[in-house]
């Protein structure tokens, strides 16, 4: 089994320890030195030792490393004077992946996954919005709210808004401005294709992890040309590929080899304008995920593009050549050549400049991981094709691709957005429901009040009833008794008088 792999030769071999590939490493030089070539030359040596690559394509000349290389008369030129070992042109095994599914198999991610921090990132939020964010998050746990997507998000973020006045006592200010900021942020993202990205089934990064019937790794070239038109979007995507691999991969230790090397191209751009707590934890990833059996590779045009905090723990060095036109370029060319280990009397900053394409400056780890001294070296040709890939054989290695069939058809199942709704027409039934029970309360209230105000007329009427009847009775019996009077007097008249005549 091969312990090495050979990418280029000068005085002697340049060899790089599979057991410190997990060390990581750096790919730097100006443009148009020879980086994509190395690169190539490095995920081929790769795969043929039965490691998995991943690596993202932002020119679109990576991706034909599908295909076969043809015996030109410079690669033959080349071949001939550094006698690679068993070199022929070859293709290599590929899974060519697409954020937004219209170059390869498509990758999904969920807003849970990204996280916060992430998407705070993703959307350039300042101190506050972030903030806000989080409570979102924390909101959507503690209900227990599914954010897949970014109607998802967006939903729990007008949920926060609309209970700002409660929310407020457990978790602070939280401003109506911001979140209107955050939706606008939404709605960018969504305009660069976040519907595409963001969602369900999201991508296994145990996928990643695979080599064919031959035993080769496969080699997972992410075709990034469109997404790298958005930088910010770019690095955040191949950011959270790192960290999937980190968190989800179990600790292993140094193996023999590793599981899988990240090559993050353009790396530059990972660290413009990135907030402190995100640097910091791009600093505990590649510090920590070499226990994963993980290899992290930046590519870049210039080292100094990286803070000094990753490029410390970056063990292995190729140096392509630098260009040194103004001050500043000189004092930076001078600055990288103190970074090898070079033998007394060396003049590397001389050297960096005078380096023909295809040539590097090279220091890798030894057997016992101590920087070897540098050495300038030609970098070996690429057995795959130099250029562009062939659209036909691009569209055959999608639809052959197993992983096409698990990530071609979107699910959208019920998460924050319809729990969300369902839980307002709830609301709203039950806010129709009161109204309804208040208006019978109140006709109710009504009725008792007319009930209450009746027996006080019934009252008055009989008592002006009674006070009738009894006027009427009265002078019915007045005149009733003053004609029994006059009756009973004229009987007694009559009597007496009937007596007295007698």
């Amino acid at each position: 089994m091969r312990q090495e792999l050979v990418i280029g030769k000068g005085d002697k071999p340049a060899i790089i320890h599979l057991d410190k590939l997990n060390r990581h490493g750096l790919i730097a030089g100006a443009t148009g030195t020879g980086k994509t070539v190395t690169l190539k030359v490095i995920a081929e040596q790769l795969s043929k030792a039965g490691i998995p690559v991943f690596l993202a394509d932002v020119k679109g000349d990576l991706a034909s490393i599908a295909e076969p290389g043809e015996l030109s008369e410079k690669i033959m030129e080349r071949v001939t004077k550094l006698q690679p070992e068993d070199f022929e042109p070859r293709a290599y095994p590929v899974e060519l992946l697409d954020i937004f599914g219209s170059n390869g198999v498509p990758v999904r991610t969920t807003i849970s996954d990204m996280g916060p921090i992430l998407l705070s990132r993703l959307l350039g939020l300042n101190e506050t919005q972030e903030g806000i964010m989080n409570i979102a998050f924390k909101v959507a746990d503690e209900k227990q709210l599914l954010l897949i997507d970014i109607k998802d998000l967006r939903a729990i973020l007008n949920f926060v808004g609309d209970n700002a006045t409660e929310l407020r006592r457990e978790y602070g200010n939280i401003s109506k401005q911001s979140i209107g900021a955050i939706l606008r942020g939404l709605l960018v993202i969504e305009e660069q294709g976040g519907d595409l990205f963001f969602g369900e089934p999201m991508f296994d990064i145990q996928d990643l992890l695979k080599t064919d019937a031959e035993g080769r790794g496969y080699v997972n070239i992410l075709m990034a040309n469109r997404l790298f038109m958005s930088p910010k979007l770019y690095s955040t995507f191949l950011l959270w590929f790192l960290s999937e691999l980190y968190e989800q991969l179990p600790e292993v230790g140094d193996l023999d080899k590793p599981k899988i090397v990240f090559f993050f191209d353009e790396a530059h751009v990972l660290f413009q304008d990135v907030p402190d707590v995100l640097e910091e934890k791009i600093e505990l990833i590649v510090r920590l995920i070499r226990s994963k059996g993980v290899g992290v590779y930046f590519v870049t045009q210039n080292p100094t593009d990286l803070p000094n905090a990753i490029l410390s723990q970056l063990g292995n060095k190729i140096q392509h050549a630098l260009r040194a036109f103004t001050p500043k370029e000189q004092k930076t060319v001078k600055a990288v050549a103190e970074t090898f280990r070079q033998q007394e009397g060396e003049e590397l900053d001389k050297k960096l400049t005078e380096l023909k394409v295809g040539e590097a400056l090279v220091s890798f780890l030894d057997p016992e991981g101590i920087p070897g001294y540098v050495q300038q070296v030609m970098i070996y040709p690429p057995e795959s094709k130099m250029g562009i890939l062939d659209p036909l054989i691009k569209e055959e290695k999608i639809n052959r691709s197993l992983l096409y069939y698990k990530y071609s058809e979107t699910i959208d199942r019920e998460s924050s957005y319809e729990q969300l709704q369902r839980l307002s027409e709830i609301k709203a039934i039950e806010l129709e429901e009161n109204e309804e029970l208040a208006a019978r309360d109140r006709e109710k209230a009504e009725q008792l009040k007319q009930l209450e105000k009746e027996p006080k007329k019934e009252q008055t009427q009989q008592k002006r009833s009674s006070s009738s009847r009894d006027s009427t009775m009265d002078r019915f019996t007045k005149n009733l008794m003053s004609q029994v009077g006059r009756e009973v007097g004229r009987v007694i008249s009559r009597g007496i008088l009937g007596i007295l005549k007698k």
